[in-house]
């Protein structure tokens, strides 16, 4: 996967948007409901595309063991956000499915009444 792609799958999320609000570092961010749910630098680290997705701390402990295209994202010490490095270890349709995963995530932490509007959307 490289980084249209995930844009791509990004904006396909329902309700979701893309915008640039940290223009001194070129990170393309994704939120669902005004809540970020993907972060992807524009410029490559140390030659490597990576995209940061929220996560739930259990199955990132889990997703860091088994894949050394996972690492913690932008905290190190958060189990709440992996470091996902594209054309990695990690499959594309593992990739997807943490989008959604990120998705969730971020929506379980809105309000009953928002989240209710979301899936009314």
């Amino acid at each position: 996967m490289n980084v249209e792609e995930l844009r791509e799958q990004c904006l396909a999320i329902k309700g979701s948007t893309e915008s640039l609000p940290f223009i001194h570092h070129n990170v393309l961010v994704f939120k669902v409901m005004g809540k970020i749910f993907c972060m992807v630098p524009l410029e490559p680290a140390n030659g490597v595309f990576t995209a940061d997705m929220k996560c739930n701390p259990e199955r990132s402990l889990e997703l860091r063991e088994k894949y050394a295209g996972i690492s913690h994202g932008h905290h190190p010490k958060s189990l709440q956000r992996n470091r996902i490095i594209f054309e990695s270890d990690v499959p594309v349709e593992l990739i997807l499915e943490l989008i959604e995963h990120s998705v969730q995530e971020v929506l379980q932490t809105l309000s009953k009444t928002k989240r209710k509007f979301y899936e009314e959307i």
